[in-house]
């Protein structure tokens, strides 16, 4: 595995904001690795045992599914952390997952863009 690549999704991951998600694909583009959405899971399945304070639960498929939650101990636990944050839930399925998504390409480049005032 890619350290330095897993280190770089981790500090994406630790910018999603309390309340909102992102997904896979949208972390592996952010990072120029279009098509490497895998690779970002791999990342996130590693972090749940190396890596503290990581807000893994942020991070969804591209439609918003819970693919990753049985990674979060006992069952439930992943919906539990999003519904903690005024997430809704239902059948492993974010609600109104558009208004809940926050992409790093758009978020972060109006954020960390030196030209805006």
């Amino acid at each position: 595995m890619n350290h330095s690549f897993f280190q770089s999704v981790y500090d994406v991951v630790r910018l999603i904001p309390c309340g909102r998600v992102t997904s896979y694909g949208a972390i592996a583009e952010y990072l120029g690795s279009r098509g490497s959405a895998r690779m970002v899971g791999w990342a996130m399945n590693a972090s749940h045992t190396e890596v503290v304070n990581l807000p893994a639960h942020r991070v969804v498929n591209r439609i918003g599914m819970l693919t990753g939650k049985r990674h979060f101990g006992a069952q439930g636990i992943m919906e539990q952390l999003l519904n903690n944050e005024g997430i809704e839930i239902v059948d492993d399925q974010i609600v109104n997952f558009e208004k809940h998504f926050w992409n790093p390409i758009t978020e972060l480049r109006i954020t960390n863009d030196p030209q805006t005032p």
